[in-house]
C-alpha cells in the first residue's frame, strides 16, 4: 500500500489558502459586485427564487442572513450564479466575495477556528456489533436483536439522531447480560473440545457427508489428529431430512473409528435429529472416523426425496484432568488462576479490583475512575459470596453494568487537561480569543478507530494515548491503522452510505418489465398480461378448447419472455455488484491515488456473473473471485457512475430514471442538491399521454414534463446529467435503443458545458468540476468522521483541505490527513457559544432534518439511574 507521507497543512499551524489580511468592505467592494453581477435576478425589484439582496431593511440585517450568504458561497462556486448566459465574475472577485462571506458574515478566524459542537455520540449497531466483538471476543447479532439506527444527512452514525428510548435502553440490557453469559467463562479449567462439521466429513469425488439420500450409497470420512493421548467423547450429531409426505425409504447408518461404534436403520422422519455418544481411548496420532450409508429400499419405490443430514461430530478430551486447557476467552479477561472461597477477602478483593479496573478501561475507551471501581467491586462481591457461586460469577454480573453503561454506550470526549491554572478574566479581552482545545488523546484515539474501523481503540492506540504519545505518533499511526483488515469497515460503511451501495442488495428491479421496455414489447406484455387474467377469471368448465389453447399459448410466451437475455438479479449479482462499488473505492484509498478515478478510470472490478451482466464476457474474467480488469479503451465504463450499483439503486422499479439520476449525480458528486420540489408536481407518467400514437422515450416525456414552470427549473439541473446515462438501463446492462428507438445521451450541463455521451459528461466532470467533486467528498467524508452535519463555521477547514487535494493532485491521504488534522477533528470548543448552533444556523447538506437530538447530559443521568454507575 502506498505510505501517506503527504504534509497537509494543520490547525493552527500551516498555511491556508484562504488568511484573511485587509478587511473587505461591504458597502466598498460586495455591493457593487452584487449589483454587477445578481441583481438582473436578485435586485432592482426582481426576487428570483423569492431573493432579492435590495429588500432588506439595513446592512446590518442582510449580513444577517448566514443561510443566504452559504447558498451565494455555495452557488458561486459551483458557477451555477449567475447563470451560464450572463456576466461571468472572474477569479479573483470570487475569491474576494468567498473571503468576505468566511470572514465577516461567518466570522471565520482561520488563526482559531471553531471545531463545533460535539454531541454525545452513541455507538451505531455496527459500531457496538465490532466493539462487543474486539472486546467480548463475542459476535452479537445486533440486526436481529437491535433496532436499525436513523440516519442524518446521509449517515446512520449521527451523533444528533442517535436517540435513546426506553425500548432501546431495556435492550442494551438485555444485550449485555446476553453478552456476558456467553462470552465470559465461569470456570478457569475445562475439557479440551472440537467440533467438526459434517461438511467435512468427504467421500468419493470430493462429496460432502452435509446431507446424503438415503438411496444412495455413500462412505464418508474425516481423520482426526489426537494430540495427545487419553480417553474421549465423541458425540455423533444426526438429522433426518423428509418432506411432510411419507416416504417408505429406509437405510443403515454406521459410525467407525477403525471398529464399529454404532449401527442402526433410519426411515422416514421430518426433520428429527439424533444424538449419540462414545467414550474411546486414543493413542496420539491420526484417527480416521467414518460414516456409512446403506440403502435398504429400491429406489424404485422412491416417492419423494428423503435426506440424512450429518450435522457435526464433537470430540471432547483428553478427559483427564491433567489435559484440562484454558476455556476460550479466558487469557481476554483473567490472566491467573481466580481466586477460590478458601482465599482471604481481601485477596479477592484485590484480584477482582484488577480484573475489573482492567475491563472497564478498556470499555470505556480510557482510564476508569476509583469510586467506579469500587462499585463494581462491590458489585462482585455480593454475587461471589453467595452460596454455589464463583469469583468468575461475581466478575461476570459486574461486567453487565459496564456494558450497559453511558460510557461504554456513548463516546465521552474530555478535552487535555489545562497544564496552567488560567488567571482571572482580564479586564480587556486580546482582540482573538485562545484556541480551542485539543481532544484529549484517548478521545482522539476512539476518533480514529471509530472512523478507519468503526470499532474501539486496539491496544497499540490506547497504550500511546496513555503515555501521551499518540499525536506525535500521528502519521505511522494511520498508515498502521489503513493496512489492518479493520480499515474495511471505513470502505463498507461509508461506500455503503455515500453511494447507497448497501441498498442494491435489497431494491426492487422487475427485470422482465424492464427487458421488454428495453425492446419495445412493454404494451405487447401488458395486453397479454390482462389477457390471462380475463381467461382466467372464466370457470374452467366454461372455457372454450380455442380459449384454452390461446391460455396454453400466453403462459409459454410469458415464459419465453419474448427472447429476452435470462437475467435475474440474485443474491450472488447484488453481492458483485456492491463489491465492485467498495473495491474501486478501496483501490483509491489504498493505493493513495487521485479521488478523481472514482469518476473516470480505465478499470474496474469484476468476477464472471458481473462481466456477463456487463456484456464484457470477452476480457476473459473467470470465476466467483471479484479481480481488478482494465477496461476496453472505448468502453463507457469506468468509475462509480457507469457502476451497476449506481444505476441500479436510481432506477425505478420497472424502468430507469434520469431525474434520480441526475439528483444522485447533485447530491453526492458535485454537491449541489436542488431544492425539494413542490407539492403539486404531476407525476412524469401523466407527460406521457401527449404521446397518444407511441410509447415516447423518457427524454421525450422529461421535454413535456419541464414545459411545466413548477418543474424547469431543477429539472434543468437534473435532467441532462440523468439522461447521459440513458445507454444503461435499470439493471445497469448497455443498451443502444428504448422502445425500439435510439437513446440521446447528448446534453448541456447549466454550467455551459456540452457533451455527447456518458464518456464525455465523466472528462468533462474531471476537468472542469473537479474542485466541485473535492468539495462533495469532503464534506461526506468530514460528516462521517465527525458524526455531525457540517455548519457555516466548518467552511474554512473543508476549504484548507480541497486546497491540500488540489495541490496534491487528488490524491486519498490528502484528503484523509486533512480530515484527520482538521480543528474539528482534533479540537472541541472552549466555550458554550449560544447562537453558534442555533435554529438559524443552517447545515450544509441534510438530506433530512436531524431528529431528536441529545444533550452532554440528558443521556447519562438519565442512564446512571438504570444502571447504578456514575456516568
Amino acid at each position: 500500500m502506498a505510505m501517506l507521507t503527504l504534509l497537509v497543512p494543520g490547525f493552527p499551524a500551516g498555511a491556508s489558502p484562504d488568511v484573511p489580511g485587509e478587511s473587505v468592505s461591504f458597502a466598498g467592494k460586495i455591493r457593487p459586485l452584487l449589483a454587477e453581477y445578481c441583481f438582473d435576478c436578485h435586485g432592482d425589484g426582481m426576487n428570483r427564487g423569492q431573493v432579492a439582496f435590495d429588500a432588506f431593511g439595513s446592512d446590518e440585517e442582510l449580513l444577517g442572513q448566514r443561510e443566504l450568504w452559504l447558498a451565494v458561497l455555495r452557488n458561486v462556486r459551483a458557477g451555477l450564479m449567475p447563470p451560464a448566459n450572463r456576466p461571468q465574475p472572474n477569479p479573483e472577485e470570487k475569491d474576494t466575495l468567498a473571503h468576505w462571506i468566511k470572514h465577516s458574515v461567518f466570522d471565520i478566524d482561520p488563526r482559531n477556528p471553531d471545531p463545533g459542537r460535539v454531541t454525545l455520540r452513541r455507538l451505531n449497531r455496527t459500531e457496538y456489533r465490532n466493539t462487543i466483538r474486539d472486546l467480548m471476543g463475542f459476535d452479537f447479532k445486533v440486526e436481529e436483536e437491535l433496532p436499525p439506527d436513523d440516519t442524518g444527512y446521509g449517515f446512520d452514525n449521527i451523533g444528533d439522531v442517535l436517540a435513546l428510548s426506553p425500548l432501546l435502553l431495556e435492550k442494551y440490557m438485555q444485550a449485555a447480560e446476553a453478552i456476558v453469559g456467553s462470552a465470559v467463562p465461569r470456570v478457569p479449567w475445562v475439557v479440551a473440545e472440537t467440533r467438526i462439521p459434517g461438511n467435512r466429513f468427504r467421500g468419493e469425488g470430493n462429496r460432502s457427508a452435509d446431507r446424503l439420500s438415503f438411496y444412495d450409497a455413500a462412505e464418508m470420512t474425516h481423520v482426526f489428529h489426537a494430540p495427545i493421548g487419553g480417553t474421549y467423547r465423541l458425540t455423533l450429531e444426526l438429522q433426518v431430512l423428509g418432506r411432510f409426505d411419507f416416504d417408505p425409504g429406509i437405510c443403515r447408518v454406521t459410525f467407525a473409528d477403525n471398529e464399529p461404534l454404532f449401527e442402526r436403520e433410519f426411515g422416514w422422519q421430518n426433520g428429527t435429529r439424533f444424538s449419540f455418544e462414545f467414550i474411546r481411548t486414543w493413542e496420539a496420532g491420526e484417527h480416521p472416523l467414518t460414516l456409512t450409508l446403506s440403502p435398504l429400499t429400491p429406489v424404485s419405490e422412491r416417492r419423494n426425496s428423503l435426506d440424512l443430514r450429518m450435522i457435526s461430530t464433537r470430540v471432547e478430551g483428553p478427559l483427564e484432568r491433567d489435559h484440562w486447557v484454558r476455556p476460550d476467552g479466558f487469557e481476554r479477561f483473567f490472566t491467573e488462576d481466580p481466586p477460590g472461597p478458601s482465599d482471604l477477602p481481601e485477596v479477592q478483593r484485590a484480584r477482582a479490583e484488577g480484573v475489573l479496573r482492567r475491563f472497564a478501561t478498556r470499555a470505556y475507551r480510557r482510564p476508569v475512575d476509583d469510586l467506579t471501581v469500587e462499585r463494581l467491586v462491590s458489585i462482585a462481591e455480593a454475587t461471589y459470596r453467595l452460596p454455589d457461586k464463583r469469583f468468575e460469577d461475581g466478575i461476570a454480573q459486574a461486567m453487565v453494568p459496564i456494558l450497559a453503561s453511558p460510557r461504554f454506550l456513548f463516546r465521552v470526549e474530555p478535552s487535555e487537561p489545562a497544564t496552567v491554572a488560567p488567571p482571572d478574566p482580564p479586564a480587556h479581552p486580546p482582540a482573538h480569543p485562545p484556541a480551542h482545545p485539543y481532544v484529549d488523546e484517548f478521545a482522539l484515539a476512539s476518533r480514529l478507530s471509530y472512523f478507519l474501523w468503526s470499532t474501539m481503540p486496539d491496544e497499540e492506540l490506547f497504550e500511546l494515548a496513555a503515555r501521551g504519545e499518540l499525536r506525535s505518533q500521528f502519521r505511522p499511526q494511520i498508515e498502521r491503522m489503513l493496512k489492518d483488515p479493520r480499515s474495511e469497515a471505513l470502505i463498507e460503511n461509508f461506500v455503503g452510505q455515500w453511494l447507497q451501495a448497501r441498498d442494491v442488495e435489497g431494491i426492487d428491479i422487475n427485470a422482465r418489465v424492464v427487458l421488454a421496455r428495453d425492446s419495445g414489447e412493454e404494451r405487447d406484455m401488458e395486453r397479454r398480461r390482462m389477457r390471462i387474467r380475463e381467461l382466467l377469471a372464466l370457470p374452467e368448465d366454461q372455457r372454450t378448447d380455442e380459449q384454452r389453447e390461446e391460455l396454453r399459448e400466453l403462459f409459454q410466451r410469458g415464459r419465453r419472455g419474448n427472447n429476452a437475455p435470462n437475467i435475474e438479479l440474485d443474491g450472488e449479482l447484488r453481492r458483485a455488484l456492491r463489491r465492485e462499488s467498495e473495491l474501486s473505492f478501496a483501490h483509491v484509498v489504498r493505493e493513495d491515488r487521485s479521488v478523481l478515478e472514482l469518476l473516470d478510470a480505465d478499470y474496474t472490478f469484476l468476477n464472471e456473473r458481473l462481466a456477463r451482466q456487463y456484456g464484457l464476457s470477452d476480457l476473459g474474467v473467470e470465476g466467483s473471485e471479484m479481480r481488478k480488469v482494465s477496461l476496453p479503451k472505448a468502453s463507457p465504463r469506468g468509475g462509480i457512475l457507469t457502476q451497476g450499483t449506481t444505476l441500479i439503486v436510481t432506477s425505478n422499479p420497472t424502468r430507469t430514471s434520469p431525474v434520480k439520476r441526475g439528483l444522485f449525480i447533485l447530491e453526492n458528486i458535485l454537491g449541489t442538491p436542488p431544492p425539494p420540489p413542490p407539492a403539486d408536481v404531476p407525476d412524469l407518467e401523466e407527460a406521457e399521454k401527449e404521446f397518444a400514437d407511441r410509447q415516447p422515450t423518457l427524454r421525450e416525456t422529461l421535454e413535456i414534463h419541464r414545459a411545466n414552470p413548477l418543474c424547469n427549473s431543477c429539472h434543468n439541473r437534473m435532467d441532462p446529467l440523468g439522461l447521459a446515462l440513458e445507454n444503461f438501463n435499470a439493471l445497469g446492462m448497455w443498451r443502444e435503443s428504448e422502445r425500439r428507438q435510439p437513446i440521446d445521451a447528448a446534453g448541456r450541463l447549466i454550467t455551459g458545458q456540452t457533451f455527447n455521451d456518458v464518456r464525455e459528461l465523466k472528462r468533462t466532470l474531471v476537468q472542469d468540476h473537479a474542485r466541485d467533486f473535492y468539495h462533495c467528498l469532503t464534506e461526506k467524508l468530514l460528516t462521517y468522521a465527525l458524526g455531525r452535519g457540517l455548519q457555516d463555521y466548518d467552511v474554512e477547514s473543508v476549504d484548507r483541505i480541497v486546497h491540500a487535494l488540489e495541490t496534491e493532485g487528488g490524491r486519498f491521504s490528502a484528503l484523509l490527513m486533512g480530515i484527520v488534522e482538521s480543528a474539528p477533528f482534533q479540537r472541541r470548543r472552549a466555550l458554550p457559544n449560544p447562537g453558534r448552533d442555533g435554529g438559524a444556523r443552517t447545515a450544509f447538506r441534510p438530506t433530512e432534518p436531524p431528529v431528536a437530538p441529545a444533550t452532554q447530559t440528558e443521556l447519562p443521568e438519565r442512564f446512571a439511574t438504570k444502571t447504578h454507575l456514575t456516568p
